[in-house]
C-alpha cells in the first residue's frame, strides 16, 4: 500500500538488473575489515568502493588487505630455511677463507753447481753458481719482485748480485732458480793464500745472504735466508756439491 504523498521510486529495466546482480556480488565478498565473513561492524572497501572489484587501469595503484589469519602471512618451514641459507654462508665463507688464508713461501738452498776462479795481478775474481728452490703452498700465484744475494767472506761483504726478471710461481707449486753471483777478492791475506801453490786445496767459507721480495693477496713480504757453503779459491777444482 501506498500513502499518498510520498514519492515513490521506482526500478525498473536494465537498472534493476543491474542492482540485483550488484546485490548477488557482493554476497560472496566480506565487508572491509570484517573478519570470517562477519561484517555487522565494517567499513565498506575503499578501494573496490563495495563492488568487489577493482577498477580497470588502477591494478598497479592500489594496495590489497590480508587478514591476519591469511596462511600466506605463515610460510611453512620458516625455521628451516632460514638455518640452510646461514649454514650455506658459513660453509661459503669457511671456503673463501681456506682458498684466500696466506700461507708460506719458502727459499731453499740446494747446491752449489760449479766454482769459476779467474787469477789477476791484484785479487782472485770467482763466479759462484747456486741452485735453489722457491716452494709456493699458497693457492693463488706469487709475483717475485726482486731478489738479492751477497756473499761475505771473513765478514766482509766481496759481492753482490740482484735479479729483478724473475717470473711469477704458481699455486701449489716449485721452481728452481740458478743464481750466479761475482765475488772478487782483492784482500792480500786472501789473495795470497788462495794463490799458494804448497797448498793443495785453498777452501773458503762463504757466506750468502739471499733476500727476496715477493707480492701476492693486495701486500708484499720480504723472505731473507743466510746460508753457509764451502768453495775452493785456488783453481777450478770445486765440483757440484749439496749446501749444508
Amino acid at each position: 500500500m501506498v500513502t499518498p504523498g510520498h514519492n515513490v521510486k521506482t526500478i525498473e529495466g536494465p537498472d534493476l538488473t543491474k542492482e540485483m546482480e550488484k546485490a548477488k556480488t557482493l554476497k560472496h565478498f566480506p565487508s572491509y575489515g570484517a573478519m570470517n565473513g562477519n561484517g555487522h561492524s565494517a567499513d565498506t572497501c575503499p578501494t573496490c568502493r563495495g563492488t568487489g572489484r577493482i577498477p580497470r587501469g588502477q591494478e598497479d595503484q592500489l594496495v590489497a588487505v590480508i587478514p591476519c589469519n591469511d596462511i600466506r602471512l605463515k610460510p611453512r618451514r620458516t625455521k628451516l630455511y632460514v638455518c640452510v641459507s646461514m649454514a650455506m654462508c658459513l660453509f661459503l665463507c669457511c671456503l673463501i677463507l681456506f682458498f684466500l688464508f696466506p700461507r708460506s713461501v719458502t727459499l731453499t738452498p740446494v747446491s752449489v753447481l760449479s766454482v769459476m776462479v779467474y787469477f789477476t795481478p791484484d785479487a782472485v775474481e770467482m763466479e759462484v753458481t747456486n741452485l735453489i728452490n722457491i716452494t709456493n703452498e699458497n693457492f693463488v700465484p706469487v709475483q717475485i719482485v726482486d731478489f738479492n744475494v751477497q756473499g761475505l767472506v771473513s765478514e766482509i761483504v766481496v759481492g753482490k748480485t740482484k735479479i729483478s726478471n724473475m717470473t711469477a710461481l704458481q699455486p701449489r707449486s716449485q721452481k728452481s732458480y740458478t743464481i750466479k753471483i761475482d765475488l772478487p777478492i782483492t784482500d792480500k791475506g786472501l789473495n795470497s793464500y788462495c794463490k799458494s801453490t804448497s797448498i793443495k786445496i785453498h777452501t773458503l767459507f762463504l757466506e750468502l745472504q739471499m733476500t727476496m721480495n715477493i707480492s701476492y693477496l693486495s701486500h708484499t713480504e720480504q723472505l731473507s735466508l743466510d746460508t753457509f757453503e764451502y768453495i775452493d779459491c785456488g783453481t777450478n777444482s770445486t765440483i757440484p756439491h749439496p749446501v749444508r
